[in-house]
This record gives C-alpha cells, structure tokens and sequence, in this order.
C-alpha cells in the first residue's frame, strides 16, 4: 500500500503500517522530506515513531519517493493523507493538494486499484474525487474510491493508528470493502492479540467526511464551552477547576476537554471549524453551524485575555492599541498548541507571545520541542535554550503550554532568578498552593487572584 503526503498524517501512518507487517511506500513532492525520512529521520516530533521508521526501514519493509510512477506501480491501496489548509481567501478548505495528488497518481495508474481518502475535507469531496480519477486514470482500469477518515491526536499517534477507537469506511462496491478491509487486517489481528475488539462503521460517502468534522467540531465547542464558562467565573468570583471537576463527574458530560485555559490550536480543530461553516454555508445550511463562529470568538479571546492578565499584574495601563509593556521582560513557557509536540500550528502559546512583543515587552520563549519552528513562525522574539534561562531576570512569567516539565517546575527555584515573583497560569496546570507559598502571585484564567 501507499501514503500520498508524508506529512504529519501520511508518515505517521506510513510507518505504523509498515511495523504492522505491511509493505508500504510513503510520497512526496517534497524532497527534502523524503531524503530525511529515508535516512530515519521523522521531520517532527511523535513520540516512539523515530525508533518505529528507522526498524522498519532496515527491514525493507518500508520506503519513500518522490516519483508518482513509482507509487502508481507498487500500490493496490493509496491512501490520500496531503493537507487541506484554510483558504488564504476565506474561511473554506483548500484542496490543491488532493487534487494534484489525486490527478497524478491517477495518470500513472497501470492496474485497477483503489484510492482511498484520509484527508480531512468537506463534504462532498469523495464523489469530486470520482471524477477526477474518472478524468485521468484510463477507463479500462476501472479504479475505484473509498474513504477513511483519520483521528490521530499529536502525542498519541502511533496508539491512534494501530489502537483505533474506531474504524469508519464508505465503500461503493464488494471489490472496494474487501480491499479495505484487508488494509486494515493488521490492526484487526493486533486487536485480537491483545483481546480488544476495534469498532467498524460501514457507511456512505458523505457520513464519512462529516465524521472527522463533526468530531472537531464538537472538541472545539466543548473547549469553547468550559473557557466560556471561566469567563463568567473571573466577574462572579467562582473557580472554573472546580467548576469543571463537578462538572465532569457527571457521566453524560464526562471530564475530558474540559480544561480551562488559553483555548485550542494546532492544525485541525481552527481550520476544520471553519472549513465546516463554510461548506454548510455552501449546501444552504449555515444557520445550522453558527455557533461554531461563536466557539471560534471565544477561544480567540482567551488569548487577550492573557495579555490582560499581563498588563494587570505588571500595573500596566490599557491605551486605545492596548497595554504598553514597554520595558517588561516576560518568560513564555511554551510555543506548541499541545505538550508532547513540536506543532505551533495556530499555537495560542505562540500567538500570546506576538501579542506581548507587539505590546512593547522583550519576550523570552522556551519549549521543549517546538523551539525550531517556533523560531521560523516567530523570528521576532527571542528564544531560551532553558526554562531557567527564560525565566532568569523576568518580570513576568507566563505558562501557556503544560508540558510536564513545566507543570512540575520548583517555584522556589525559579523564584530566585525570576526579578519579579509574578506567574499566569494560562493553562491552569500549577500548583496554585505551591507557587503561593513560595511567594509568587499568580493569576489563572477562570480563578481567583492567588
């Protein structure tokens, strides 16, 4: 089989088939990509996945290339795994990169196969791709279309794709679904190994694109919730960790996203929200997906409410552009969207960070991973090779990924380099007890002052 795009989806994918037993070929147009997947080297951070490309590789079980002919000729199964970036003209998906990627595999093709789609993408793009392969693979082939979307969270990818919760596939023929499925017997068999069952949905076209979506779509206003909620709790005085812990014991609720902080990034839950009000707008259902423009709002003030806190405990006042911080050296700990990560896609830690440079503060940023391109995302602040280094000398500190590291730093410690013993906890991840008895005074989103 083949994984067309070796981005974050297609190489991540690529390799976990290949440990799964599988024969597997991963493209790409982008040669320096491939060059260092080739050599074993995973061009961003996954835990466990490094050690998995360079085993499989040396078992000749998997390769990369940058040739479609190539591909075409090995594959019976090709999954579509490129980007689907937000439109730089609006709010929809852009699907350049399906459908070049669809349009030259198709060309190349010299036997009947099967395209199936992994992407993420707005309804209705299956049966577009159809077409496409209609257009340019030649008709005697009779290849076929079929769609699986992906669920992989950053962090936790290789678990998500050889341990799915779930398995959904849209199918139009016998031929199709039992190629399919043979593509996923080896995650049947671990399954069975291991006395898991793993969940099938067989379904149409359109109710396969709108699971990925939908999914997104409602993290997305889960998280907005619980942050609307924090915004209530700052002016009446309550504490949304409490809040969200009673909340969460309600089992129709659950506890999970329910997080209180400086609101979710990366580079699928701001998209896909966007991308999904803009094809509903589209099919003439955009009043159904309104209030997704209003979880969107309330995750992008949480990053000005940061900068509030800021100007607050360093006793700046608000001027018609906002807070001068002019003078103020901050600490920002954290540049990814999520711990266990190098992505600062849409990253709100990064974000916060432009937003204090731009507001007259020298901004010292230090991440454990993302520091690389956080660099190219946001050349003008400067960058620690420490956490001790970013926090020496700071006026301000400001928490805004929880990674571990930083969840369990000593306060006592830092409070002897910091200039000021002054912390936001834009993730409410501290200790606030901790970080009070060790002198500093902290502010949380959604919390009372500490």
């Amino acid at each position: 089989m083949t994984f067309i795009g070796t981005g974050y989806l297609g190489a991540t994918y690529a390799i976990c088939y290949a440990e799964l037993g599988y024969e597997v070929i991963g493209f790409d147009v982008d040669v320096d990509k491939i060059e260092k997947l080739g050599k074993g080297e995973v061009p961003f951070h996954e835990p466990g996945l490094d050690e998995m490309l360079r085993r499989n590789l040396a078992a000749g079980r998997l390769r990369f290339t940058t040739s479609y002919q190539e591909t075409a000729d090995f594959g019976d199964v090709h999954f579509i795994c490129v980007g689907t970036p937000q439109r730089a003209s609006g709010l929809g998906a852009d699907l350049t990169y399906v459908e070049a990627s669809v349009s030259n595999l198709a060309q190349h093709l010299s036997r009947k196969a099967l395209i199936v789609g992994k992407s993420t993408v707005p309804v209705g793009t299956a049966e577009w791709v159809e077409q496409l392969v209609a257009k340019h693979a030649r008709p005697e082939l009779a290849v076929e279309v079929a769609w699986s979307p992906e669920f992989l969270q950053e962090g936790f990818a290789v678990d998500d794709v050889m341990r799915p919760n779930r398995i959904v596939v849209a199918t139009k023929t016998e031929w199709s679904n039992s190629l399919l499925h043979a593509a996923h017997k080896g995650v049947f068999d671990l399954a069975a190994t291991e006395d898991r069952e793993v969940p099938v949905v067989s379904t149409d076209f359109a109710t396969a694109e709108l699971v990925k979506v939908a999914a997104n779509s409602f993290l997305a206003t889960k998280i907005s919730f619980i942050n609307a909620m924090a915004e209530v709790c700052e002016v009446a005085g309550g504490d949304i960790t409490q809040l969200a812990r009673a909340l969460g014991y309600d089992p129709r609720i659950g506890n999970r996203f329910l997080q209180s902080g400086v609101g979710f990034g990366g580079g699928c839950l701001p998209k896909d929200i966007r991308a999904f009000q803009a094809r509903a707008q589209e099919l003439g259902a955009g009043e159904a997906l309104r209030f997704l423009h209003e979880v969107d709002l309330i995750n992008l003030r949480r990053r000005q409410r940061v900068l509030n806190l800021a100007a607050g405990l360093l006793g700046r006042k608000f001027g018609p552009a906002g807070p001068d911080l002019s003078g103020a050296r901050i600490a920002v700990l954290g540049a990814t969207f999520k711990p266990n990560s190098d992505d600062v896609r849409d990253a709100p830690a990064l974000a916060v960070a432009g937003m204090l440079s731009r507001a007259g503060a020298s901004v010292h940023v230090y991440d454990p991973q993302g520091m690389e391109n956080a660099k190219r995302a946001l050349p003008e602040v400067e960058y620690a090779k420490s956490m001790v280094e970013a926090v020496t000398d700071a006026d301000l500190v400001c928490v805004l990924t929880e990674w571990a590291e930083f969840r369990n730093a000593d306060p006592v410690a830092l409070g002897e380099v910091a200039a000021n013993k002054l912390i936001v906890d834009g993730r409410n991840c501290l200790d606030a007890t901790a970080w009070k008895s060790a002198g500093w005074t902290l502010r949380a989103l959604g919390r009372p002052t500490v």
